[in-house]
């Protein structure tokens, strides 16, 4: 089960949980979505990408469980997702339909020059080279470039960057970047970052997964990389975690009306992060991720309460 899969189904039953025991809307995962235009009237937070200077906002969306027997339900999250003022769609190689749902959803709503598009290199392991992977993603998303070209799992990076380096300079993609979901691949991570000319990186980075915030995430602002985080849920477990309790009293201050925005303001508000791409193939869902990415963002002193109020399930 894919990470995005396995969250869609620990959702599914946080709401029911939060339902049985009348919990009230503020734990009902998507509560947020029954009230979108207030949410959409709050100033939309964006981040900057330190290579370049430009803006992009602070939630965007993953698809790695995006596949066909969805694709309705997929057009209509990438049409609200534009409406809402998101832009950045992070796909890869590597995960199944996704590229062509992206491709021919945003070839039909007209929206492909508005979006920042984020894919993924797959390795040899796949049995294709560099290049053959990356053409196969431009005819996929149906567009002449890629705004950031990533490679998937550090897998095949001392071969890959310079070629990728190559295509940028052609234009063929905009910004180069490389990714993990793992902890146990940090370390790789931090030597790379290190080592190579890069403009982004992808990580794991949640309330309950800090990891990264010890080193990596300073590392980020060292060599003035973007940042995009992955699993801001925690493969759902936070949502598992979260059913029976309430939100503090203190979410309004941020503007936080669900435990998933609750997750993805911590997340953004650290000031290395450039965007959260939480995976989703609900159209509530993606409204509520998106609510987190307008109005207050937590200071230092607000994580730190945010923080302590996670740890403390007693």
């Amino acid at each position: 089960m894919s990470r995005s899969e396995t969250s869609r189904t620990g959702r599914r039953r946080f709401v029911a949980g939060a339902v049985a025991a009348c919990l009230g809307p503020l734990l009902v995962r998507g509560a947020a979505a029954a009230a979108p235009s207030s949410a959409a009237a709050l100033p939309l937070i964006t981040k900057t990408i330190p290579s370049s200077g430009e803006h992009v906002p602070a939630i965007g969306i993953g698809t790695d469980s995006f596949n066909e027997s969805a694709g309705e339900e997929i057009r209509a999250e990438l049409a609200r997702m534009s409406e809402l003022g998101a832009t950045v769609i992070d796909t890869a190689a590597a995960y199944g339909d996704s590229e062509a749902l992206i491709g021919t959803a945003l070839a039909n709503l007209g929206t492909r020059d508005r979006m920042f598009i984020a894919t993924k290199l797959v390795g040899s392991g796949f049995g294709v080279t560099g290049a053959e992977s990356l053409a196969r993603s431009l005819e996929r998303l149906k567009t002449t470039h890629i705004d950031l070209l990533q490679v998937h799992n550090l897998n095949g990076v001392a071969r890959l960057l310079p070629t990728m380096q190559q295509w940028k300079k052609e234009k063929k993609i905009r910004y180069i970047g490389v990714t993990t979901s793992r902890v146990s691949q940090h370390a790789d991570l931090i030597a790379t970052m290190r080592a190579e000319a890069l403009d982004f990186i992808q990580v794991d980075y949640s309330i309950a997964n800090r990891e990264a915030a010890q080193t990596i995430l300073p590392l980020a602002v060292e060599r003035k990389l973007a940042v995009l985080v992955n699993l801001p849920f925690g493969r759902s477990s936070l949502f598992r975690e979260a059913a029976g309790r309430p939100l503090p009293p203190w979410a309004a201050d941020i503007d936080v009306a669900s435990w998933a925005q609750y997750f993805l303001k911590y997340v953004i508000s650290h000031p290395a992060v450039t965007c959260a791409i939480p995976g989703s193939t609900q159209l509530s869902h993606l409204i509520d991720n998106q609510a987190a990415g307008r109005g207050r963002l937590p200071d230092e002193s607000m994580r730190r309460r945010m923080e302590a109020y996670w740890d403390n399930k007693a």
